[in-house]
């Protein structure tokens, strides 16, 4: 576990949607960086003279790999101090304050059940972590369905790579969901339908919830009104 605050550089920056920004950042005091797919950091950022009015935490869109770089995906928020901040003033060599790994949003000890991963927008970070980290792991699973939605085929993050991921992972299910994309072929609406759907045989599954809190709460009302137990869904709010 990695304790106390490091400085981190950021070593590289590339726009992933219209407003999203993916973020490379090494720590260099450390040899590795050590994470549990799922965790975040929390950025220490100069916006604010009180020190919890300064802390944004994002989770960690990459895996661990040995090394002591990690990247993170954010949106730009309008009026979000924070990530106008870091969206207008962070370039490529800029120094950030970084605490962490932080958090209790991993994977359970055993992939014995169905595993719905359910998300929106930036909620992909931790699922994109957790999945490639299955993978490289040939960690054995039931099936997986991350179920991802937005509003175009733009917004979509990490699309291509999820895709091919689908491809190549047995019991891996890449489903993105688009709600207001009219020329998409694939499913459209909301999450919500999607697994409502998928479930309609109550088969033994956990829940992994990641995003904002009004898809959350829907969720969660919607799995336990299935009939599932609320032990079973995990989450992790952003906002």
């Amino acid at each position: 576990m990695v304790e106390g605050w490091h400085t981190g550089i950021v070593t590289k920056l590339v726009d992933a949607t219209h407003n999203t920004r993916r973020f490379w950042i090494q720590i260099p005091d450390l040899e590795a960086f050590h994470f549990k797919p799922g965790q975040f950091v929390t950025l220490d950022l100069p916006i604010h003279e009180k020190k919890n009015k300064r802390w944004r935490s994002y989770s960690i869109a990459s895996w661990p790999d040995g090394t002591n770089t990690f990247e993170l995906v954010i949106v730009l928020l309008e009026g979000g101090a924070g990530s106008t901040y870091l969206f207008n003033e962070i370039k490529v060599g800029s120094e950030l304050q970084v605490r962490g790994p932080q958090g209790v949003f991993v994977l359970p000890d055993s992939l014995e059940q169905e595993l719905f991963l359910i998300c929106t927008g930036t909620g992909i970070a931790p699922f994109r972590s957790m999945v490639h980290y299955i993978h490289q792991h040939q960690v054995k699973h039931a099936p997986i369905h991350l179920i991802f939605g937005c509003r175009y085929q733009q917004d979509l993050l990490y699309a291509d790579e999820l895709g091919q991921l689908a491809a190549e992972m047995p019991g891996f299910h890449y489903i993105p969901t688009l709600s207001r994309d009219h020329d998409w072929t694939g499913h459209k609406g909301y999450v919500h339908q999607v697994y409502e759907q998928m479930l309609e045989h109550r088969p033994p599954a956990n829940f992994y919830l990641c995003g904002w809190k009004a898809m959350i709460d829907e969720a969660k009302q919607r799995i336990m009104a299935l009939g599932y137990d609320r032990h079973a869904i995990h989450q992790e709010l952003y906002g």
